[in-house]
């Protein structure tokens, strides 16, 4: 066992080394995982300078965030300490990051946090990287996590996806699609995140990749942040699908 704080809620907490992984439950509090508390970690260190648990970040009401589907057990101390919004695919307030931007959000937040969405986007997943960027003010920061692994290219599930619609039938899930050239496919053995049917994984991102859709996106200072923080509980058993922190330049290009 190791004694580590958790910086979502503050709590004290004590966990075998040998089982934390990625997305193990592992604050009997907050229920937070590695995940989620590296989410606040990096939130801190390149929003505030430090890193500290959310409890103590200080109230600036001058500085915008906005989540994508964030998990509560941070989002709601996001939203006391900043002028912060949690958006939804779903639900009100919605937020497509594939789709057009409304004027209003573009150059907007200081910080935007995407963990585990991009792998459900649409294809081409390249105009929700470049959405994700002018979403953001100059200097803005992105906080961005997705599973991915260490193959030389995306694994793309659907990369014709454009009519499609998906059926169930006794537990098993189709997906149907009409490609803009009008050629029908057919898909089975769907992988589901959530659980059957709840939300679709479009892909499986190579890290050399992600690196090209943020660089190709105008991002800068970008980083993958492979060094845990026993600190915070903050550990990872394997090299891949680790948390990344990129920038907006101060300077348009």
């Amino acid at each position: 066992m190791f004694a580590f704080q958790c910086n979502l809620c503050g709590a004290d907490c004590h966990f075998e080394l040998d089982r934390l992984d990625r997305e193990t439950v592992s604050c009997p509090s907050c229920n937070s995982t590695p995940r989620t508390r590296a989410i606040v970690h990096l939130l801190g260190q390149k929003l505030l300078g430090q890193s500290i648990p959310l409890p103590q970040f200080p109230i600036r009401r001058s500085l915008s965030g906005l989540g994508m589907t964030d998990s509560e057990n941070y989002a709601a101390g996001l939203a006391q300490k900043f002028t912060y919004q949690n958006t939804y695919f779903h639900k009100h307030p919605y937020l497509d990051i594939a789709a057009e931007l409304k004027p209003e959000q573009l150059g907007s937040y200081d910080f935007v946090i995407s963990s585990e969405v991009f792998e459900h986007v649409v294809p081409p997943v390249a105009l929700a990287f470049a959405n994700v960027f002018r979403l953001l003010k100059l200097g803005g920061l992105l906080i961005f996590t997705v599973p991915y692994g260490e193959q030389s290219e995306t694994i793309e599930h659907f990369p014709d996806l454009h009519d499609f619609t998906i059926a169930e039938l006794d537990r098993n899930y189709t997906l149907t699609n009409l490609t803009r050239e009008g050629t029908m496919q057919k898909f089975d053995h769907l992988v589901f995140h959530g659980g059957p049917g709840k939300t679709l994984e479009m892909r499986i991102f190579a890290e050399s990749d992600l690196l090209r859709h943020l660089g190709a996106a105008g991002f800068s200072e970008i980083e993958i942040h492979r060094q845990p923080c026993l600190q915070y509980g903050i550990w990872w058993r394997r090299p891949w699908s680790l948390p990344i922190s990129a920038r907006r330049p101060l300077k348009q290009s």
